[in-house]
């Protein structure tokens, strides 16, 4: 560690996020090998296996266009499960609430996350609430966690792309960062940018069903976005992956967004993405299924695995004026407090 002390940059998910893990959390608590590190945890039980997952939400400002932090927490999770192959089934939450928050805030927020596991078809089962002082928290902090089934023997994980795969991405990208940002700073962008956050199980399982052999990798693009997400998968799988300017999906209100500023939207965070690394011959059929899905309907191809030239797996990005350049993890943090 460069720095003794913990920066904004460290809950990036990017290079920062990925030091603190290998360097000090991991090796500490649980020594898993990087190309083991998916988001959720696989477990043996009685013969067949569970999928858990934990995650934390301190978004900035908790209520925000399309969303508030509190479905924010249960499609968060849901997805996170999910993109290991497995159903989600049960969800904890944990309340950690700061002195002078209004309780019509914390109902509505609460009513969000009830309304939220009962789209996606999961139950919350137990839980705990804590109260600080004022000042010590920023309104409300959620953790939550859950637990999954797996229907199948397939195993879904960042470590089995290979060379040959193309890369789906389900829509849009980079809505939910910007959409956060403008709100937070108060930005008048002309135009309504509504965050993507939503619950992706129906989508990926129905995929899962029909095309599961086909189906190599799931990963949403949380914080660090679809380049950081691709790079972890890359360096996972040990291969390099291509992407096309061309092909990735951005609102041109988002795109604009971005230009004026000055933010990549390749590392903007999404809450209603995933995506998929699937067998090449089989991704028009993959993507025409994707695009049957309410929150599929501008999935695109936007990249291909190649073999890796170098053994930290690269990603790339052909522009739309054929040049190319080099697509690496976020090294910062672009925008905090975004989930």
């Amino acid at each position: 560690m460069k720095s003794d002390l913990i920066l904004l940059g460290h809950g990036s998910g990017g290079k920062l996020s990925h030091q603190l893990l290998d360097e000090i959390i991991i090796p500490t608590l649980s020594g898993i090998s990087q190309k083991n590190q998916n988001d959720a945890a696989v477990l043996p039980f009685s013969g067949d296996r569970l999928a858990f997952t934990t995650d934390s939400y301190v978004v900035d400002p908790v209520f925000f266009p399309g969303g508030n932090i509190g479905d924010l927490a249960i499609n968060g999770t849901v997805n996170d499960l999910v993109m290991s192959g497995a159903r989600p089934l049960a969800i904890s939450v944990g309340l950690i609430l700061e002195e002078g928050l209004s309780i019509k805030e914390l109902r509505f927020i609460v009513e969000s996350m009830r309304d939220a596991a009962l789209a996606a078809n999961v139950s919350i089962v137990t839980g705990d609430t804590k109260v600080v002082t004022r000042g010590a928290a920023d309104k409300i902090f959620i953790n939550t966690s859950g637990i999954g089934v797996f229907e199948h023997s397939l195993k879904i994980e960042g470590n089995r792309a290979k060379p040959g795969d193309k890369v789906i991405i389900n829509g849009t990208i980079g809505d939910h960062g910007i959409a956060v940002l403008a709100s937070r700073e108060g930005l008048e962008l002309g135009v309504d940018i509504l965050s993507d956050s939503a619950p992706l199980n129906g989508l990926v399982l129905d995929a899962i069903e029909k095309y599961g052999e086909h189906i190599h990798a799931l990963r949403d693009p949380t914080r660090g976005g679809v380049a950081t997400t691709l790079k972890e998968i890359a360096l996972q799988s040990g291969i390099d992956i291509e992407l096309e300017e061309a092909t990735l999906p951005v609102r041109e209100s988002v795109e604009g967004a971005c230009s004026i500023l000055g933010l990549d939207p390749l590392y903007v965070a999404n809450e209603g993405k995933v995506l998929f690394v699937v067998d090449g011959g089989m991704a028009d059929d993959i993507l025409h299924l994707l695009r049957q899905h309410p929150f599929g309907r501008e999935a695109a191809i936007i990249g291909q695995v190649v073999q890796a030239q170098k053994s930290e797996g690269r990603v790339s990005l052909h522009t739309a004026i054929g040049g190319r350049r080099i697509v690496d993890m976020l090294s910062g943090e672009q925008l905090p407090r975004i989930c």
